[in-house]
């Protein structure tokens, strides 16, 4: 084990409670483990050790984010989650891939799978826009965390105003899925389409209301008007 990432467990351990601990299962079916260490800590605490791991390669840096995400504990994903969003000048296309294997096989809940896209794939797509056709392959995997990794590292690109077609192909392939948490991530990515294309994104509900899933439907029109809701909700 590396010097860093052993005093990171450390100073989980020792700031670790096991109410907190109790409380986090609470919010997932899933059986995770975690220290119980809050989420703020956490991120103070991914803060003071990236100042210590900054300056390193990426291949270092990469070896402790792999030692970490590995470990199984909750907490010690969101330190992978916090850090690499720091180094988006570092990350090329061909980072990618290790991004995938990360997420197939160490990511086994909605949280860490969000954290870790939302930022630093969500991040790579701005980066590198050509790499969403990699992306959108994902959405065809037998892999739910994969599946949901598909939507929400759309959900950054697309608050700023991009990647509608590529919302919507992502959708077509995910709003039916029998996992209720890829459902929703289907939902979440197509609500937050929804903020500056809204036209398009109730076009969209409507033309395929009939076999969508209700749970991405509510979702996708979360915020829109009540008008709006009422049509897109309506029996055919």
């Amino acid at each position: 084990m590396s010097r860093v990432v052993e005093t990171i467990r450390a100073e989980l351990k020792a700031n670790a409670d096991e109410k907190t601990q109790i409380s986090a299962q609470r919010f997932f079916k899933e059986n995770l483990t975690f220290y119980g260490v809050k989420t703020p800590l956490v991120g103070k605490i991914a803060k003071k050790y990236w100042s210590d791991v900054k300056f390193l390669s990426k291949a270092e840096i990469f070896a402790f984010c792999e030692e970490l995400f590995h470990s199984g504990y909750t907490e010690e994903a969101f330190v992978v989650s916090s850090w690499l969003p720091n180094m988006i000048e570092k990350l090329t296309q061909s980072d990618l891939p290790i991004f995938k294997f990360w997420i197939e096989r160490d990511i086994n809940n909605w949280a860490t799978c969000d954290a870790f896209c939302n930022h630093t794939i969500g991040d790579l797509i701005d980066k590198y826009p050509e790499i969403t056709a990699e992306i959108k392959k994902w959405a065809k995997s037998d892999n739910k965390w994969l599946k949901r990794a598909a939507t929400v590292s759309l959900i950054l690109p697309v608050q700023k105003g991009g990647f509608l077609n590529d919302v919507f192909e992502t959708s077509d392939i995910l709003m039916c899925d029998e996992e209720d948490l890829v459902q929703k991530g289907c939902g979440w990515l197509l609500k937050e389409a929804s903020k500056l294309h809204q036209k398009e994104v109730f076009n969209y509900v409507l033309k395929n209301r009939k076999v969508m899933s209700r749970t991405a439907l509510r979702y996708a029109i979360e915020l829109m008007p009540k008008d709006l809701k009422e049509k897109a909700m309506e029996k055919t």
